[in-house]
């Protein structure tokens, strides 16, 4: 008897490989030589040998897998060929094999490596333990990606000289992290299905979990209808407005409903405004105290109002609002904030989703950005700035609440061309809604009680908006750090009735102070 022994010492793996060749076939001997590598020979074999006798019906099982997830050279050409060889045929054959090794200039390996490729083909595997094994690869794939993303970090962490912002320091293995870490709750099946498949099972479910809206609802309930049932995941809601007409109120406004009355967290991401701003805004909100009693701390002249605002600031101290101011950084920087955020404030459900949660970001503007050159025009940045503020929301299943700021044109126009970078603005987000203040004329048709703002839904890919001429009205209370929703114009109009004696009677709802 003759038998051929060939040393395979795979790259890094953890065994040497001895393929003995003999009359009695092929005899696989591996010896342990290193430890603690991250890979698993024995498991990219098995794959390998369920791919070589269970053809496309095995390629089906570890869709996943591509052939960065080998780390054995050779084990990564033999997946190439037989991926190649799968497109065209159901069926895993030497002969298809050898013509894809061919078109892929890997005849060489494959014809050297002829022993393996037969008991690849011969030894007998279970269909079950194919996708067993592919797990397996899987895992270790994500381990070597998180221990390579430490290393790039301990690289990144080596040039630091001091002159760096402790942020930026951190950032240097906060983003990379995250990012890693997200891959692994971002995992989803994208194979196609018959649309209609579980439809009842949707039916039932959608009976038993009856849902007021489909997003979060901003506290607006007229808004949260033209826009299509609140701010949902996945999407980007921007309002529009002139500086000083009240987009921080709104926004502050919003906040407060969804982290004091839903308990869902919040993420305000503010160019402008401090801490201190927001915090005396929410006290005289939830207080009734006016705004300059409690910046100037005059309130602790009244035993009543020192009640009140105590009260507040123990309320306030309980609920999901959380603050971070952004003036000046770079967008990449804000990106990570967020990412940050999630992890640690958010988290996720079982089934890896992220939990309940709103970002509102007051306002996307000009900003510093390693990644935009200074010869960028406005349009550009806010452009840059709507796409990865987009693709985050997708990436990571939240929805967000932007601002824009119109430009002098929208203090006449309703339209979607008064702001910069309108075109991939309106393209990628998923409502546009000018807030501002109303004209004289305005004031005098709707009437006082009606407020002294309006929003105007422009454009609405969930919802129906409003039909043309319609808005919202709004009315600002300034002093009180109060947003207060009024009737849509139309709706006003159709309730103010003339009675008998002539005198006009209305009926519409009040928007005064009292009524919050």
């Amino acid at each position: 008897m003759r038998i051929m022994y060939k040393a395979k010492r795979l790259p890094t793996c953890t065994h040497v490989v001895f393929l003995c060749y003999g009359q009695y076939g092929v005899i696989m001997v591996r010896i342990k030589q290193n430890e603690n590598k991250l890979e698993d020979a024995a498991a990219e074999s098995a794959v390998l040998a369920g791919l070589c006798q269970y053809g496309i019906d095995a390629m089906l099982e570890v869709e996943y897998i591509s052939t960065e997830y080998f780390m054995d050279q050779t084990n990564q050409v033999i997946f190439d060929c037989l991926k190649k060889s799968l497109e065209s045929t159901q069926k895993a054959e030497l002969s298809s094999l050898l013509s894809a090794a061919n078109q892929l200039n890997h005849y060489d390996v494959i014809k050297e490596e002829a022993g393996y490729l037969r008991y690849l083909f011969d030894t007998p595997i279970l269909e079950d333990n194919i996708p067993v094994n592919g797990a397996k690869l899987a895992k270790l794939k994500i381990a070597r990606d998180v221990k390579k993303t430490l290393a790039k970090c301990s690289l990144e962490v080596d040039k630091i000289n001091g002159d760096e912002d402790i942020t930026e320091i951190i950032s240097l293995i906060e983003t990379p992290i995250l990012d890693a870490t997200s891959k692994i709750y971002q995992g989803s099946d994208n194979k196609p299905k018959i649309i209609g498949e579980d439809v009842s099972e949707y039916v039932e479910f959608l009976k038993e979990n009856q849902n007021e809206m489909l997003g979060i609802s901003t506290g607006f309930p007229r808004f949260d209808e033209a826009i299509g049932g609140g701010i949902r995941r996945k999407c980007v809601d921007l309002v529009a407005a002139r500086p000083k007409v009240g987009k921080s109120m709104f926004g502050d406004a919003v906040a407060m409903h969804v982290s004091r009355n839903l308990n869902i967290p919040v993420l305000m991401l503010d160019t402008e405004m401090s801490k201190e701003d927001h915090l005396n805004r929410m006290l005289a909100n939830v207080s009734g105290v006016e705004i300059n009693k409690l910046a100037s701390g005059k309130f602790a002249n009244n035993d009543l109002d020192i009640e009140k605002v105590e009260k507040a600031a123990e309320e306030l101290q309980n609920i999901p609002y959380h603050y971070v101011s952004i003036a000046g950084q770079p967008f990449e920087n804000i990106l990570a904030i967020m990412r940050k955020w999630i992890h640690q404030e958010v988290g996720f459900d079982e089934n890896g989703r992220t939990n309940d949660c709103i970002i509102i970001y007051d306002y996307l503007k000009l900003m510093n950005s390693a990644s935009i050159s200074n010869s960028m025009q406005e349009f550009q940045v806010l452009g840059f700035q709507i796409t990865q503020l987009h693709n985050f929301c997708v990436k990571h299943d939240v929805p967000c609440l932007s601002f824009v700021q119109l430009n002098r044109d929208g203090i006449t126009k309703e339209s979607t061309d008064v702001v910069s970078g309108s075109d991939r603005l309106i393209w990628l987000c998923t409502s546009f809604t000018i807030f501002k203040m109303k004209s004289d004329e305005e004031m005098a048709d709707d009437g006082e009680d009606h407020g002294n703002r309006k929003l105007v839904p422009i454009v609405a890919r969930h919802g129906a908006g409003l039909d043309d001429g319609d808005y919202i009205n709004m009315n600002m209370f300034g002093k009180f750090g109060k947003l207060v929703e009024g009737q849509t114009r139309n709706e006003a109009h159709k309730t103010s009735k003339i009675k008998d004696d002539g005198f006009e009677q209305t009926t519409n709802e009040s928007t005064d102070l009292s009524s919050v």
